[in-house]
C-alpha cells in the first residue's frame, strides 16, 4: 500500500471572510468526515498539498493526516477536491476518515505495458477501453495500479477484466467479461458512391448528330413560304 502523510491544523476560522484570511496566510480549508462523529474543520499547508498532488496519485490512496497536537495520525481518503473554475487552484478539500481494518471500495487505474504484436507487425491500433476498475479490499491492500502486458496481443485479441491478475485480499467489482484493452484493425478509407449509381454500368455521353440537308428540300421550303406570303397579300387587298 502506498502511504502518504499530510500535516494539518485545527481550523477555528469559519465563514467566507475568515476563510479568505487563512488562504492569504498560505493555508487551504479542509473538512474531515467520520462515521458517527461530527465533521472536523482543518487547514492544510497549500505548498505541501500542491506538492503531494503533483508527485502522487492521491485518488483512492490512504492519506494519513497528522493533526497538530494529536498523538496519532488519521487515515483518510479524499472525498472531493474543489478547484477554482477559472484558474484551477485548489479551494477546498473534503476527507473521509476510514478504518484500516474495514474493507472499502476504491478505483484503481489500469495501465498497458509494451507494444502489441498486432500493432507492431499488423498495423493495428491499441484501444484502451477501461482505464480503471473498482475494487473492494482493506485500505492496507489497495493496489497502486494494475499493469497489463500487451506485447502478445494480435489483431482482434482482447484483455478482459477476468484476465487481470488480482493480489490476495482484493476483489474486482466490474463485469468479468468487460473489455479492458484490445487491438483493432486499422480503419479503411471508403470512397463515397453517388446515390443511384451503385452497381450500374457507366453510361456513355449522348452524341447529338448534325442534321444533313437533303438536296431540293431547301427550295421546296422556300416555295411554301412564298405561297404563304401571296395569300396574305391578297387578303390585305
Amino acid at each position: 500500500m502506498e502511504e502518504l502523510f499530510l500535516d494539518a491544523e485545527i481550523r477555528e476560522e469559519i465563514g467566507r471572510g475568515k476563510v479568505k484570511a487563512i488562504k492569504d496566510k498560505g493555508f487551504i480549508p479542509a473538512v474531515v468526515y467520520a462515521e458517527g462523529k461530527s465533521a472536523l474543520s482543518l487547514k492544510l499547508s497549500h505548498r505541501q498539498l500542491v506538492q503531494l498532488v503533483h508527485h502522487h496519485r492521491i485518488e483512492g490512496v490512504v492519506i494519513n493526516l497528522k493533526i497538530k497536537d494529536d498523538k496519532k495520525s488519521r487515515p483518510c481518503l479524499i472525498k472531493e477536491i474543489q478547484h477554482d473554475p477559472v484558474h484551477g487552484e485548489i479551494l477546498h478539500v473534503d476527507f473521509n476518515q476510514i478504518s484500516l481494518t474495514k474493507a472499502i471500495k476504491v478505483n484503481v487505474p489500469v495501465t498497458a505495458k509494451g507494444e502489441p504484436a498486432g500493432v507492431k507487425l499488423e498495423g493495428g491500433s491499441l484501444e484502451h477501453v477501461l482505464w480503471e476498475v473498482e475494487v473492494e479490499c482493506l485500505p492496507t491492500n489497495i493496489p497502486k495500479e494494475f499493469e497489463l502486458d500487451v506485447t502478445q496481443l494480435k489483431m482482434g485479441d482482447s484483455i478482459h477484466v477476468s484476465d487481470i491478475p488480482v493480489p490476495e485480499g482484493v476483489k474486482i467489482l466490474n463485469d468479468p467479461g468487460a473489455i479492458v484493452l484490445s487491438v483493432a484493425a486499422p480503419m479503411k478509407e471508403e470512397v463515397p458512391v453517388e446515390p443511384g449509381l451503385e452497381g450500374e454500368a457507366p453510361q456513355e455521353p449522348e452524341v447529338i448528330k448534325e442534321k444533313k440537308e437533303v438536296p431540293g428540300e431547301a427550295a421546296a421550303e422556300e416555295g411554301k413560304e412564298g405561297k404563304g406570303k401571296e395569300k396574305e397579300d391578297k387578303k390585305e387587298k
